[in-house]
């Protein structure tokens, strides 16, 4: 019972971080699935993927009812990012659960960084191909090593790169999470077996239901506010695993 109170409640975080964010529920997935539910990293990444995709498609499905989705720009990020979430995907089994942990806090931290610092946002929906286009890669890389949909450097990387208001990146960065992270379950099919369907499924349903009222919740919040709490859960994420990590 405590396990499925737990994985109830993870996965409502999960659901309002993503509705509220476009990005982030992958953050709090892994680290939920390994220290609270006690999966190992390999499975936690993999058991992320499941969860992410379905909340993130949620999400999506709420955001563009409301238009704020630039589908141009989101497609091609997820276009660029195919193949590199399906190579790294494949790589990540491969690798020490250490290394997996160590990384995850790194870019982590990184992105916290990045959406504290100022944009200086258009509103226009101009797309620049060849940032775009690396962006999206490198999004999709780290989407199949990590486990994570990508949406948190999808956001900064909308905001600061293609100049993006920050709801437009919000909503925007749902199509890509939604898109690299099934690209990257499916390249680990041969894992997914394992999953523990007893605690994923509660875990996936609170947070599609989560996703909802994250939306809702996003769009009262001012923009400043959503950088900072999401730059906040950034930072105490990485610096848990990383010193778990160095343990």
């Amino acid at each position: 019972m405590n396990e499925l109170l737990l994985a109830l409640a993870a996965g409502g975080a999960v659901g309002l971080t993503l509705g509220a964010l476009g990005a982030g529920g992958a953050i709090i997935a892994v680290p939920a699935l390994i220290y609270l539910l006690g999966f190992t990293p390999a499975e936690a990444t993999t058991a992320s993927l499941l969860v992410v995709s379905l909340t993130s498609l949620t999400a999506l499905y709420a955001h563009a009812r409301s238009g704020a989705v630039r589908w141009r720009a989101g497609l091609l990020f997820a276009a660029a990012g195919l193949l590199p979430a399906a190579a790294a995907g494949i790589l990540a089994t491969r690798l020490p659960a250490a290394l997996l942990t160590a990384a995850f806090a790194l870019v982590a931290a990184v992105a916290a960084v990045r959406m504290l610092r100022p944009a200086t946002p258009t509103g226009t929906d101009a797309v620049r191909p060849g940032r775009a286009a690396a962006a999206g890669a490198g999004l999709g890389a780290l989407t199949g090593l990590l486990g994570v949909g990508g949406g948190f450097l999808a956001v900064p990387a909308l905001v600061a790169v293609l100049a993006f208001e920050l709801r437009a990146a919000v909503a925007t960065s749902l199509l890509v999470v939604s898109t690299n992270s099934l690209v990257a379950l499916g390249a680990r099919g041969g894992t997914a077996g394992a999953v523990d369907w007893a605690v994923v499924g509660p875990f996936a349903a609170a947070a599609i239901l989560g996703a909802w009222d994250g939306k809702r919740l996003g769009a009262k919040l001012p923009d400043a506010v959503v950088r900072r709490v999401f730059a906040g859960v950034l930072l105490t994420v990485a610096l848990v695993m990383l010193v778990d990590a160095l343990r």
